[in-house]
């Protein structure tokens, strides 16, 4: 980690995008961002623990913190994700609330809403997938939030698109501490490559088969090897019973290989160099009741 840049005018500082699951946390971090740094997938909770994305906005170096959706948990592992989303807010230096805009202020919007006195003073707003919604009624969800928490400031967005994202990254810009970096001027996550390739292929496997299996697989990258050339990496999709084994298998062994297909060629693009991408298959029962694997998704572990 850098020391900082030590310049007067520098300002750094830890902004957490929260909200309810599939409002578009993950596709407008990786917008400001400017680089993928968290997955995205239509699959509700895929982003489990929190990412880190950096970008720099003049002499501002801002750190976004990706959360897990925030919604009524039901499980050990939801428990987990969604008090690491409202632990991360609360640390912050400026909280984004993200409200997908075609939805409005449904139940989980509406709760997160209801909570956000707790988190702090430094609140913004922001109302995504704005292009699906008509403009007046924009205005009134706007005034319906501004109604419950007192936001510093609103935008309104497309993170698919990056419609007015980049005036939301120029407040943010202007409105963290002034201080050092944190990180250098070239990094844009703090997570290690090992990791980001194991989620990229995570995303696959939910893009494929989301409506096969249950949220709660997981993948491991167990070797990287950087050669003169290319890079081998070895991967280990855990699933929790043999049927999903199967599934991710496919008749012949062809989903995998499908799989491996997907990931290979968005890590190449990444690494700017060939891909050899091996994929294994495990069974791992009751992984989300086992301490150990929260640690290593950098949870804390429920103990009720």
């Amino acid at each position: 980690m850098s020391e900082g840049v030590p310049t007067a005018e520098t300002r750094c500082g830890f902004i957490a995008v929260i909200g309810a699951p599939n409002a578009g946390k993950s596709t407008l971090v990786n917008k400001l961002v400017g680089a993928k740094v968290s997955i995205v997938s239509h699959k509700v909770q895929t982003t489990r623990s929190p990412v880190r994305g950096i970008a720099i906005v003049g002499q501002s170096q801002l750190v976004f913190i990706d959360t897990p959706g925030i919604f009524a948990p039901r499980r050990r592992l939801d428990r987990a994700m969604v008090h690491a989303a409202w632990g991360h807010s609360g640390d912050a230096d400026i909280t984004v609330l993200l409200i997908d805009a075609a939805k409005g202020l449904d139940q989980e919007a509406d709760a997160i809403l209801t909570r956000l006195a707790d988190v702090g003073p430094r609140l913004v707003l922001v109302l995504n997938k704005v292009d699906r919604v008509r403009k007046e009624r924009l205005l009134e969800l706007a005034q319906q939030c501004a109604g419950r928490a007192r936001f510093e400031a609103t935008f309104m967005v497309s993170a698919l698109t990056g419609d007015g994202v980049g005036d939301l990254a120029a407040h943010l810009g202007r409105s963290v501490p002034a201080g050092p970096w944190h990180y250098p001027a070239d990094e844009v996550s703090d997570a290690p490559m090992r990791v980001l390739a194991a989620e990229i292929t995570r995303e696959k496997v939910f893009a494929r088969l989301h409506d096969e299996l249950p949220y709660a697989i997981t993948v491991e990258t167990t070797a990287w090897q950087e050669r003169k050339k290319s890079v081998r990496i070895e991967q280990t999709i855990f699933v929790e019973r043999d049927s999903q084994k199967a599934i991710v298998l496919g008749h012949g062994g062809r989903t995998i290989k499908q799989l491996s297909m997907e990931a290979r060629a968005e890590l190449a693009q990444i690494l700017e160099k060939p891909v050899h991408l091996f994929l294994f298959v495990k069974v791992r029962e009751g992984w989300g009741d086992d301490p150990e694997r929260y640690r290593e998704l950098g949870l804390e572990f429920p103990k009720d």
